[in-house]
């Protein structure tokens, strides 16, 4: 008994500590970023479109649509590739292919992000620029780098969601008349749809996220987008690449970035909460009753 109270006085510790690192996280941010956007405004930081430091004008519009823009483009290029990854390794790949899959798409994880750039930088920014005359750094770059990024998240956690819905859904759908196919997109992914869309919002937290890839194949220029062909500047690349000499109101207002860039987390992650709470509530209004239930 001793034991057990031990062990839920360490788990209890653990969940303390989590939550604690994600206070500490938002007292600092928004203690050091409010100040900021309240002595810039509010209305000129959000869609202020020049951002000169040298000159005290900090409107961070450019980086705002520049993050959107890349990650748009990652969830087009990456969300139906990795999706449909993860129904063929659940219910298509061959056992003998599985295990060398399974260990590439996991792979994809664990290669670090300067490495991604460094592939965008000599692979994706000249191929966009001789196929599509991009320039050196694009939104399109950019957008194929990070769809590549976040397919390991989405195929790992959209593949153990599909495997957990039990077989005799797939099983009765076929007895019933359906094709493999139609069975797979009409009740098997439906049932999955919390795990599917929990995939797709760590892909897109990971995408909106990422920094140094970013940094080296998106141009780095800190104007309104022009174009997919054209050079941006994301909201973490450009906390990045000037809070090593920023200083006073300067480093402030990159701070202040930090906390667009938490809200705009928040937002998607409250989004799919609802997205799940009402599929959920509509799943419950919609099952039938058993015989002498009121």
């Amino acid at each position: 008994m001793n034991k057990e109270k031990l062990m839920q006085a360490v788990f209890f510790i653990a969940a303390c500590a989590s939550v604690l690192a994600v206070a500490l996280i938002c007292v600092f941010l928004f203690a050091n970023g409010i100040p900021a956007m309240q002595e810039i405004g509010l209305f000129k930081f959000l869609a202020g479109t020049h951002w000169k430091p040298g000159n005290d004008i900090y409107g961070i519009l450019p980086m705002i649509l520049g993050s959107i823009y890349v990650t748009a483009g990652a969830i087009i290029v990456g969300v139906p590739i990795g999706i449909l990854t993860s129904i063929f390794m659940a219910h298509y790949c061959p056992k003998k292919i599985y295990p060398f899959l399974k260990s590439a798409t996991e792979l994809l994880a664990g290669i670090p992000s300067v490495v991604y750039g460094f592939f965008g930088l000599m692979v994706l920014i000249p191929f966009t620029r001789q196929v599509f005359r991009a320039s050196n750094g694009s939104i399109l770059a950019a957008s194929l780098l990070l769809g590549v990024m976040i397919l390991p998240t989405i195929i790992g956690v959209t593949e153990s969601a599909i495997r957990s819905v039990p077989a005799s859904y797939y099983e009765g759908a076929l007895a019933l008349g359906a094709t493999p196919e139609r069975s797979i997109f009409r009740v098997i992914l439906p049932a999955a749809k919390s795990g599917v869309l929990a995939g797709v919002v760590l892909g897109i937290g990971r995408a909106i996220g990422e920094t140094m890839a970013v940094v080296m194949v998106a141009g780095n220029q800190a104007r309104m987008p022009a174009g997919i062909l054209k050079g941006i500047r994301t909201m973490t690349a450009n906390i990045v690449l000037e809070m090593g000499y920023a200083a006073d109101l300067h480093r402030e207002a990159l701070i202040a970035t930090g906390v667009v860039l938490f809200v705009f987390i928040l937002i998607i992650n409250f989004s799919v909460s609802m997205l799940n709470n009402r599929s959920t509530g509509e799943g419950k209004a919609s099952k039938p009753k058993r015989r002498g239930e009121k």
